[in-house]
């Protein structure tokens, strides 16, 4: 794939990494609506519209952004992202969570959602454990992990899908002036621009690193993963607004399961080894911290009928520090030394 900013200064990099990363922000917040209109207009319930649909949808610039790294030799980057971008959706859902009541938010997330965070937890377990563990054991060049990482997610998604909630009455009135028509080609229409936006944001990514000297895992898992973790921020919003904790809690746990496919969709596309053998210490230090998240937000929803208010309020808050300090050491991990 052409890198159009090989060469290019550092002034150059960075605004095409602004231009990019605003893009894909505004192209996310559309990609959420359009899917979940989809969703709507076909009747299924908000965990299986979140954790498909609007998962899939928030989840394009990881796509585009992890197949562009790894095309232009940069595994480091995608790894970031992916891993990067788990640490953030569960921030997110911190914050959300906070901002919309805390106990009052989660009592109205529906028990099922209890397994997808369980696949959550395991696929970001196994990327953990198979980016120490490195093998070089692969299939038509495509490592053994992603393949058991994809049957993972298959099985998983199909055990979610056939325990999900009952779609509720006022569930799909949202979008009822958008035709399915209209939906299909304005998802398509914006899928395409946040395709181009990550292929983009990924090569701009990889020239500061270059002439930066940081860490492109670093940079991935800070400020990529920060970028593309937007339309999952500003989706998570709009459903606690609507009053649809269930579809913005099955969106970010939803998108933290597909996060993890991402690696396997990349590592068709890398034809240097696998993907996930790339791993550096910081990679470790955020999937760790990543899956240490998203098993506490599946304890708080547990207990959200169980523990007071204040102690959810306190985990939440707990949830935001954690991913902080991580973020903070992850930095010092990937700062040049003089």
């Amino acid at each position: 794939m052409l890198n159009i900013l090989s060469g290019a200064g550092l002034a150059v990099a960075i605004i095409v990494f602004l231009a990019s990363a605003v893009a894909v922000v505004y192209l996310g917040t559309y990609l959420a609506k359009y899917g979940d209109a989809l969703a709507s207009l076909t009747g299924w319930g908000r965990l299986f519209v979140g954790s498909i649909l609007v998962a899939l949808a928030t989840s394009l610039p990881e796509v585009s952004n992890n197949i562009t790294a790894v095309r232009i030799d940069n595994p480091q980057l995608a790894l970031g992202d992916v891993l990067g971008s788990n640490m953030i959706n569960m921030l997110t859902l911190g914050m959300v969570a906070l901002l919309f009541g805390g106990k009052i938010f989660l009592e109205k997330v529906a028990p099922e959602q209890g397994y997808l965070i369980v696949l959550a937890s395991v696929l970001t377990g196994l990327a953990v454990v198979f980016s120490f563990f490195k093998t070089g054991i692969h299939v038509w060049q495509i490592g053994l992990s992603s393949i058991i990482v994809l049957v993972v997610y298959l099985v998983g998604m199909w055990f979610v899908y056939n325990r999900r909630p009952a779609q509720s009455d006022e569930e799909g009135d949202e979008d009822a002036d958008i035709t399915l028509r209209k939906a299909w080609i304005m998802f398509i229409l914006v899928s395409l621009g946040v395709i181009v936006s990550g292929v983009l944001l990924a090569q701009s990514v990889d020239r500061i690193a270059h002439v930066t000297g940081v860490s492109s895992g670093v940079l991935g898992i800070l400020a990529v993963a920060l970028v593309t973790s937007m339309p999952e921020i500003s989706a998570t919003l709009a459903a606690a607004r609507l009053g649809a904790a269930d579809l913005g809690f099955a969106g970010v746990y939803g998108s933290c399961v597909f996060n993890i496919t991402i690696l396997a969709y990349a590592d068709i596309f890398y034809r240097k080894g696998v993907v996930v053998n790339s791993s550096e210490t910081e990679h470790y230090i955020a999937g760790v911290i990543a899956l240490g998240l998203i098993a506490w937000g599946g304890l708080l929803l547990w207990g959200r009928r169980r523990f007071p208010q204040p102690a959810i309020i306190g985990g939440l808050a707990l949830m935001l520090l954690v991913t902080v300090v991580g973020a903070i050491w992850v930095a010092f991990l990937g700062t040049p030394s003089a």
